[in-house]
């Protein structure tokens, strides 16, 4: 009897020290990222992997591109990954970024319904098209929250020359599957990248109604926030992370990553 007291005893010991003792712990790494990379799937494929082959946890933040930027600024998170070049140089310049990096590509495309009201696919260029809408004043749902495809609609705004206002342009403020979810049910036109139109083709009846203007162009950067600015981030992870998706694996996870047979991005590392 006083063998199993003293067994059970020592059991109990064990428990206890095993219990004080801290669980393994994985490191992680903070990422802001356009809702794009998110919506599209690729995050869901391209980070896997990384973090597989390194045994470090990612932790994203998925938000408009303005907000990712200013997320990053904050030091809130260690990478940002992220399409609207002109505000991300505006950050590097200021010191908040490192380490900017070219990753992928894809364009923009307006979308619209098949009765293409304002008759936008007969269009030669996005000036046209965007001036064939406000002249008709079809329904035209804007992102409306500062991402890199509002900062993109506003930029060809500017180039038509008209300031958008009226009951036929509304500013949801909302991610770009949710927009393309709304203009779908107004049946209305919406600027959206190519990545999150394809990823949503078979859920929506909106298609792709103008295309291939060279301003369309959409470049995805990633970029390490600064150590020298905020030093409690991860600068180590963060620069994995960049030579990842910069890297032939990553590109090729990139470059092979498809939805009904159609490729979402290109990679830009040659």
């Amino acid at each position: 009897m006083k063998k199993s007291l003293q067994f059970l005893t020592g059991l109990a010991t064990t428990a206890v020290l095993l219990a004080a003792q801290p669980a393994f712990s994985v490191e992680s790494l903070r990422m802001s990222t356009t809702t794009s990379t998110e919506n599209s799937g690729l995050l869901k494929v391209l980070d896997p992997a990384f973090e597989k082959k390194y045994g470090i946890r990612m932790e994203v933040i998925a938000v408009g591109t303005g907000k990712a930027l200013r997320i990053g600024g904050n030091g809130d998170v260690d990478v940002v990954f992220v399409h609207a070049p002109a505000a991300e140089l505006k950050y590097v310049a200021s010191g908040d970024f490192v380490d900017r990096a070219a990753v992928m590509h894809n364009d923009f495309v307006i979308v619209g319904p098949d009765s293409d009201p304002a008759g936008i696919a007969s269009a030669k260029t996005v000036v046209e098209a965007l001036t064939k809408i406000a002249e008709s004043q079809s329904p035209f749902i804007s992102r409306g929250d500062d991402s890199g495809t509002h900062k993109k609609e506003k930029n060809l705004w500017e180039k038509v020359g008209i300031e958008p206002k009226g009951e036929w342009y509304q500013a949801a403020g909302q991610g770009m599957g949710a927009v393309l979810r709304i203009a779908d049910d107004k049946q209305a036109y919406a600027l959206t990248d190519r990545g999150t139109q394809i990823a949503y083709s078979e859920k929506m009846a909106l298609k792709v109604k103008f295309e291939g203007d060279a301003a369309l162009f959409n470049p995805y950067h990633v970029m390490a926030v600064s150590p020298e600015k905020h030093k409690h981030v991860r600068h180590d992870l963060a620069k994995k992370y960049i030579d990842f998706v910069t890297s032939k694996e990553g590109q090729a996870i990139i470059e092979s990553f498809k939805k009904g047979g159609q490729q979402l991005f290109y990679p830009d590392v040659k």
